[in-house]
C-alpha cells in the first residue's frame, strides 16, 4: 500500500522525506514517556480542587471569536496576533480558545450558575491555543488548570485562589514558589493613573518599541507588560498605581496583603505588574520559581468581565497554571514522578493458539481484581515474550502453554530468581496477590 504524501513540519504542505506526516508546528504530542508527569500533575490538581471544594466545569474548545474580543480585549496580543480564528461551514466566526476565563464567565451567565452556589467555585482543565513563537513550556497548543471563584468580591477569595495554586505547587514539591502581587485599581481610580502613565510615556515616545507606540493610545497599562529591553528600562521610572488608588481599592489591597502574610505565603510586591488582559481589576498576581524563566501561574480579579460580555456585574477572581511549564520546573528540580501507581503488576506470556485464546479471559479476571497485567502476546515465541518481560522490569511472570490450558493451571515465575511453580487457575488471583505483597 503506498504511503500518503509527506508533509513539511508546520504548514501541512506536501514535501519529501521518510516521515509521511508530522504534527503541526507548536502542536506537540504528549508521549507515553511523560505520562507519569501528567498523572502526577492532574492527580495533585484534582486533590487540591476537592479539598478546596471547587466543582468541575468543562467548556468547549471552540467558542465565538467575539467572546474573546469582547472579554480578553481587542488591544491584547492574544486577540491581535495569537488567536486561531475561522468560519464554520454555516458562516459562524469562531476561535480556538486562547484562554479559559471568558469561557467560564460565558458559561456562568448562560446557565445561571449563580443559583447553584454563591460564590461558585469551579476548576477546569484543557488545551488552549495561541499562535506565538513556541518556547520551553509553552507550545502553540498548551494545557492549563484554572481555579475560579465567581459571585463575591471579598478579599478573602483573592487569597483563597492564591492558596489553591500554592497548595498545588506544594503537592508537587516545587521549591520556593514566590507570589508577585499588585493592584491595578478599579474604574473609579484607574482612569487618573492611565492619564498619568500616558503623559509619562508621551514624552519618551521615540524610545518605545513599535507595539508600545500603538498601545500608548489604546491601552497605556499594557506598556508595563512589554518584555522589550528598551521598554523595560523606561518602566523603571514610570509612575506606580499605588499613588493613585481610591480608598476602596486601597483598603481591598491592604486586606489581601494582610491575609497573604497571615497565611505565610512568600510574596513580593511588584508595582508594575499589570497582567496583559483587559478584564482584570484590583488584585493581579503571578507565581514564579527559581527554576522557571516565566511565571508558572497567573491571575487576578475580573469583576467587570461579565458586563463586558453583556451580563450584569459578577465579582470574580481566578488563577491559571500552565501545566507544560510546571512540568519543565519539575524536571529541572529533579522531582521524580511515581513510576508504579501502587498496584500489583504481572507480566503475562502465552505460547500456542489455544493458550493465546484463553489469555484474554484469564487476564480479564486478574484485572477485575486490581492486578495490572502487561503482555506482549503479539510475539509468537516464549523467548521474545520473556525478553519483553525483562525490559519491563516486572518481577513476576505468568506463563500459559498448551499443557497448562489442558490442565487448567498456570506457571508462575519469579523473574529475579528464576524459580517457578505451577498454580491451579482457580487459585491464581490469590496466589499472585500473595507473591506480590
Amino acid at each position: 500500500m503506498p504511503h500518503p504524501p509527506a508533509q513539511k513540519k508546520g504548514d501541512g504542505s506536501k514535501g519529501e522525506g521518510k516521515q509521511p506526516f508530522q504534527s503541526v508546528k507548536g502542536m506537540a504530542d504528549i508521549l507515553p514517556k511523560d505520562a507519569q508527569w501528567w498523572y502526577m500533575m492532574i492527580d495533585a490538581a484534582r486533590t487540591v480542587s476537592e479539598l478546596h471544594n471547587f466543582h468541575f466545569l468543562e467548556t468547549p474548545v471552540v467558542e465565538p471569536a467575539a467572546l474573546f474580543e469582547s472579554g480578553t480585549g481587542l488591544s491584547t496580543d492574544i486577540v491581535e496576533k495569537q488567536m486561531y480564528v475561522f468560519k464554520t461551514k454555516g458562516g459562524d466566526r469562531v476561535a480556538l480558545r486562547p484562554e479559559g476565563t471568558p469561557s467560564v464567565m460565558r458559561s456562568y451567565l448562560e446557565h445561571h450558575l449563580g443559583y447553584y452556589a454563591l460564590p461558585l467555585k469551579v476548576f477546569h482543565y484543557g488545551p488552549m491555543f495561541r499562535y506565538e513563537r513556541p518556547q520551553a513550556g509553552r507550545e502553540r497548543q498548551f494545557h492549563q488548570w484554572e481555579f475560579d471563584i465567581l459571585g463575591d468580591g471579598d478579599p478573602i477569595y483573592d487569597v483563597e485562589i492564591i492558596l489553591a495554586a500554592m497548595d498545588f505547587l506544594k503537592a508537587l514539591k516545587i521549591k520556593n514558589p514566590l507570589l508577585k502581587i499588585n493592584t491595578i485599581g478599579c474604574r473609579v481610580c484607574r482612569p487618573g493613573y492611565r492619564e498619568r502613565l500616558k503623559s509619562y510615556y508621551q514624552t519618551r515616545k521615540e524610545k518605545l518599541c513599535e507595539d508600545c507606540v500603538r498601545r500608548l493610545q489604546t491601552n497605556p497599562l499594557r506598556l508595563l507588560d512589554c518584555k522589550e529591553k528598551r521598554c523595560e528600562e523606561l518602566k523603571r521610572n514610570a509612575p506606580i498605581v499605588l499613588d493613585y488608588l481610591c480608598q476602596a481599592c486601597n483598603n481591598h489591597f491592604r486586606s489581601v496583603l494582610e491575609l497573604v502574610e497571615d497565611n505565610g505565603i512568600a510574596y513580593e510586591p511588584d508595582p508594575y505588574l499589570v497582567r496583559g488582559l483587559d478584564y482584570y481589576n484590583r488584585t493581579v498576581f503571578e507565581v514564579v520559581t527559581p527554576s522557571s524563566p516565566g511565571s508558572v501561574a497567573g491571575g487576578g480579579r475580573y469583576d467587570y468581565l461579565a458586563e463586558q460580555l453583556g451580563g450584569h456585574m459578577v465579582p470574580a477572581v481566578g488563577i491559571a497554571m500552565g501545566l507544560e511549564r510546571v512540568m519543565e520546573v519539575l524536571k529541572k528540580e529533579g522531582v521524580v514522578p511515581p513510576q508504579v501507581r501502587n498496584r500489583p503488576t504481572v507480566f503475562f506470556a502465552a505460547v500456542g493458539e489455544q493458550a493465546k485464546k484463553a489469555s484474554l479471559r484469564i487476564m480479564r479476571e486478574l484485572r477485575a481484581n486490581g492486578i495490572v497485567v502487561v503482555e506482549a502476546l503479539g510475539k509468537r515465541s516464549l523467548k521474545a515474550q520473556l525478553k519483553a518481560a525483562n525490559r519491563s522490569k516486572i518481577s513476576l511472570a505468568l506463563l500459559l502453554g498448551q499443557q497448562e490450558v489442558f490442565e487448567g493451571s498456570m506457571m508462575v515465575r519469579n523473574m529475579v530468581t528464576g524459580a517457578q511453580e505451577t498454580v491451579v487457575l482457580s487459585n491464581l488471583v490469590e496466589e499472585v496477590k500473595k507473591r506480590l505483597r
